[in-house]
């Protein structure tokens, strides 16, 4: 899958979506085995069967091409509507955890973050490729949250934003924290007790008799 505006493409043959699909699967293979360091282009392009010359059409460096091969994985999370805030929280918490459950995701995961540790540039991209994309889930949930009565609206624009940073800071954090650290499953249970705890925080951040800790 292409994220590249359409005027950003060279001119040339069509994009097989065939290929793409195994270039990025032959990243997450090659990162997950063989670390950050053990990722090269040419070795990608060997493992998904294709042209040298094709993945580099597609890809500049390996930075861009290892992040679109994780933020195609974390493109398949998909917010649900069970009619509730915690039901859909605890939706998304369940479909993440399993992501991160499969070998290959969590160590191309742990070792791209391990990468970043030490590359700034390489944290920017992470950001943008993978967690900004990623907190439309948390404005969606929001916005059928407050159409639903949940929620109370709003009004100032930065603290809203602001709200929707922490939450996914927490969904994500607490989620990696209880699989990679401490090496706990998150079932169903689990994720039922931590939507409860989220969505009434939340309740209690966005009330407009309340004050926003962030801004003090």
């Amino acid at each position: 899958m292409s994220h590249e505006p359409p005027s950003a493409r060279r001119p040339g043959r069509p994009r097989s979506a065939t290929a793409d699909r195994a270039i990025l699967d032959a990243a997450r293979d090659a990162i997950a085995e063989s670390g950050w360091a053990g990722v090269t282009l040419g070795g990608v392009a060997a493992r998904a069967g294709v042209a040298k010359t094709t993945l580099y059409r597609r890809w500049p460096g390996k930075n861009e091409l290892v992040l679109d091969a994780l933020a195609d994985l974390f493109d398949s999370l998909r917010l649900p509507d069970h009619g509730s805030l915690a039901a859909d929280v605890e939706d998304v918490v369940l479909q993440f955890a399993g992501l991160l459950r499969e070998p290959r995701t969590r160590g191309a995961l742990m070792a791209v973050l391990a990468e970043a540790t030490h590359d700034a540039a390489l944290r920017e991209r992470i950001r943008a490729s993978v967690v900004d994309r990623q907190k439309h889930l948390v404005r969606r949930g929001r916005e059928r949250a407050q159409a639903r009565g949940e929620l109370p609206v709003e009004p100032d624009a930065a603290a809203a934003e602001r709200n929707a940073d922490m939450v996914f800071d927490v969904i994500a954090g607490a989620v990696l924290h209880r699989l990679l650290v401490s090496a706990e499953p998150v079932t169903a249970a689990w994720a039922t007790a931590f939507a409860t705890l989220l969505t009434r925080g939340l309740a209690a951040l966005t009330d407009p008799g309340g004050q926003d800790p962030a801004a003090q």
